[in-house]
């Protein structure tokens, strides 16, 4: 029969559907099908005429065709007044969050592709002149246009593929378990992202570990040190696996220089400093590494830059190797 999947875009950039065709496989359609998963509608993928989408649309609504899965990508629109009006689906003179509201009510499942879609994100930044919201949630609020007690036929409640953009393969792993059924509540952290990539930190497998583990920072976004003591990096507070599955199969935020800020998380757009700093109090970093107390970073950050080896003082300041690693023979020792 097929696990069908309805993809409609909402208030957003569309850069989570760009992420999706980056997924690691050279024939995108095959994998889909050899999963079992059948795409009804995408915006960008699909060549129905707009009259073929409204038919669709009405099929669900009357249970003429089953929907499986929603995917919503983008914040939901809810201004001017909560009137919707900001956003009306093309050739139906209704809002979106109106459409939203009756396809999930007769979905299977429903996934927010995105940090929009989850919480609002960059849509709902600054003093979100359009009312955006996420599905289930309004930043860390639950509540979002679908409401706290939403939940889908299928049991569930929002499924959060948060990320700014998502990453293809958190997408892609979410719609194979669900179309194998191997997919239930236990598989959902507290903010309902699903725990097989949630459940890890972005620090695990950054290419700057060794850096970080004697506190040698970097001072400018060019040198190799770590980013967390002044560069802004929240990689050992952000859930995301993306040091250990790479983006197009090589690499990452912090693969590529910049400093993760927590993109999967409510709240992400607006931390309340610029994206590049690291908020101090009194010269310690105010976000600290998830579980860490303040006692044992600040002891282990001393100790660490005491025994930081002359090599990684002097590279972390640079934006090449100075010193490479001192070759010696290593049996017996």
């Amino acid at each position: 029969m097929g696990f069908n999947v309805l993809w409609l875009q909402s208030g957003g950039c569309g850069g989570c559907s760009m992420s999706l065709l980056c997924a690691d496989t050279a024939d995108f359609p095959a994998l889909l099908k050899s999963s079992g998963i059948h795409l009804l509608w995408h915006p960008s993928l699909s060549l129905d005429s707009q009259q073929d989408l409204l038919g669709l649309l009405q099929d669900a609504l009357s249970g003429r065709t089953r929907i499986d899965a929603l995917c919503i990508e983008g914040a939901v629109l809810r201004g001017p007044n909560r009137s919707g009006r900001f956003h009306l689906l093309a050739g139906t003179d209704v809002p979106m969050m109106h459409w939203i509201e009756q396809l999930a009510g007769v979905a299977k499942h429903v996934l927010a592709v995105g940090s929009c879609a989850a919480w609002g994100g960059i849509s709902a930044s600054g003093s979100n002149p359009t009312d955006a919201c996420g599905l289930q949630y309004e930043d860390e609020q639950i509540g979002g246009q679908l409401g706290a007690n939403f939940c889908a036929q299928g049991g569930l409640s929002v499924i959060n593929v948060a990320g700014c953009p998502t990453h293809p393969g958190w997408v892609i792993d979410t719609l194979m378990l669900l179309a194998a059924d191997q997919f239930d509540a236990n598989d959902l952290d507290p903010l309902g992202r699903p725990r097989f990539y949630a459940d890890q930190l972005v620090h695990h497998g950054c290419p700057r570990n060794e850096y970080y583990e004697y506190k040698a920072s970097a001072a400018q976004p060019t040198d190799l040190g770590c980013l967390m003591e002044n560069m802004g990096c929240k990689g050992t507070q952000a859930h995301a696996d993306c040091n250990t599955r790479l983006w197009n199969g090589d690499g990452s935020c912090l693969r590529g220089g910049f400093a993760c800020i927590n993109c999967t998380a409510p709240g992400f757009q607006s931390p309340g400093h610029a994206f590049h700093l690291t908020p101090k109090l009194a010269g310690i970093p105010v976000g600290l590494p998830t579980d860490m107390p303040k006692a044992w970073f600040v002891a282990l950050a001393s100790l660490s830059k005491s025994a930081t080896p002359k090599r990684v003082k002097i590279n972390s300041r640079s934006d090449h190797v100075v010193l490479p690693p001192v070759s010696r023979n290593t049996r017996q020792r």
